[in-house]
């Protein structure tokens, strides 16, 4: 390889994360009603082979050729019914990035009250929607939990050729998991983790 090739290869690069396998569009869709300002949760549908069930926003994983904005709001037509041009983006928030090689790109965006009219979950993702006021989630901070990530190295890994015949101090890590307790349905894990995020943000 010449000088020109990594030339080539790397002027203009637009950063990615390294390792990632699966990158993912979400939206966090606020709605303005009778009690001021809500966020829109979904419910898994409990037929999903993945997390049935579970509490979430809706999004998924980016197609080829598709940026992570488009995804969120394509997912959020497939899953709610709700057309992008019901849906007023206001910006990305922070990425979540999770241990197990994906990312996901969170977007805020306002529903539209058409939007709300045109509300129809599809049955084959999502089980139910619900709102919870941001008054709420103010008054009602979340229980943190946590939980650690600790290296386990197979017994054949070179430590010795790499210069450490008695084994290496590997550096492990720790999840966060904030649970908010909305009554009937909990909201926790990645969703939790962009909620406490949003939340947060406006402190």
């Amino acid at each position: 390889m010449t000088l020109a090739d990594f030339q080539a290869r790397w002027t203009g690069h637009v950063p990615g994360i390294q390792d990632i396998t699966r990158t993912y569009g979400v939206l966090v869709p606020l709605v303005e009603g009778p009690e001021g300002l809500s966020l829109l949760f979904e419910v898994r549908a409990d037929t999903l082979g993945r997390q049935p069930g579970e509490v979430c926003f809706p999004g998924g994983k980016v197609e080829p050729g598709e940026e992570p904005r488009q995804c969120a709001l394509r997912e959020t037509w497939e899953e709610l019914g709700i057309p992008s041009d019901q849906v007023d983006v206001i910006g990305p928030l922070d990425l979540v990035v999770h241990p197990g090689r994906f990312v996901l790109y969170p977007f805020l965006g306002v529903l539209s009250s058409q939007a709300m009219e045109c509300l129809q979950p599809n049955p084959d993702e999502v089980k139910e929607t619900f709102l919870v006021p941001v008054s709420w989630l103010t008054a009602h901070p979340p229980e943190i939990y946590t939980y650690q990530l600790n290296p386990q190295v197979g017994e054949d890994f070179p430590y010795e050729r790499i210069g450490f015949p008695d084994g290496y101090r590997w550096r492990g890590g720790e999840i966060t998991v904030p649970i908010y307790a909305w009554p009937e349905h909990p909201i926790w894990g990645l969703t939790g983790r962009m909620v406490r995020n949003l939340m947060e943000g406006m402190r």
